[in-house]
């Protein structure tokens, strides 16, 4: 009878050995991720308050009035080619003047009324792709894109961001004015302008 009772013990505690075994690789092989902070998604478009430096409420602001006052012009019948030339920050902060004329860009991409080309930035990669096709011979004749085949810009667009900023001991306020520009390539005119003025006061 004791015989049995250690028996029966030694089967309990081999099947308690081999599923804390078990757990373990389960453990080992799914690890628990556990952060120490909660995140929580916000509405990207809702407004940003936390500065009064530029933000992303002010570039959603400027490529919603420059993207709505081309499209009403209807300068782009036709469908016409533009290239983005220079968009400069002459503010004392450090501002991705690039990231505003992509959202600029990307809204008019989206209307169907009008087709960018490659920018002064972007020209390099498209000439670097042209040679890899052309000279490189691992393509197919006849296949390749032909050098002296693109299409050209008849209107460039150039941006520029400014500020004005103004603080005592109490009150930070800042003012921004980005312009936006629509030149004619052939001719040197400019074709359309328009500007978002923004400003922000802040209590110290």
């Amino acid at each position: 009878m004791n015989q049995h009772r250690i028996q029966r013990t030694a089967l309990i505690l081999a099947f308690a050995a081999s599923t804390l075994a078990l757990s373990a690789c389960q453990n080992l092989s799914s690890p628990t991720v556990r952060f120490d902070r909660q995140v929580n998604y916000g509405d990207a478009k809702a407004v940003e308050l936390v500065t009064n430096e530029f933000g992303s409420t002010d570039l959603q602001m400027i490529a919603e009035k420059m993207t709505g006052g081309l499209l009403e012009t209807g300068i782009f019948q036709g469908r016409p080619t533009v290239t983005i030339s220079t968009v400069k920050n002459k503010t004392s902060e450090y501002i991705d003047t690039t990231n505003v004329m992509n959202s600029i860009q990307t809204s008019l991409v989206k209307s169907g009324k009008v087709r960018f080309v490659r920018s002064i930035n972007e020209m390099q990669a498209g000439v670097d792709e042209l040679q890899r096709q052309n000279q490189s011979g691992l393509y197919k004749q006849g296949t390749t894109a032909k050098v002296g085949q693109m299409t050209a810009a008849k209107y460039s667009m150039e941006g520029e961001l400014t500020s004005i900023v103004k603080q005592n001991n109490a009150t930070k306020d800042a003012y921004y004015k980005f312009t936006l520009k629509l030149f004619d390539v052939q001719e040197g005119t400019i074709e359309w302008q328009d500007e978002k003025e923004i400003r922000k006061t802040s209590k110290r």
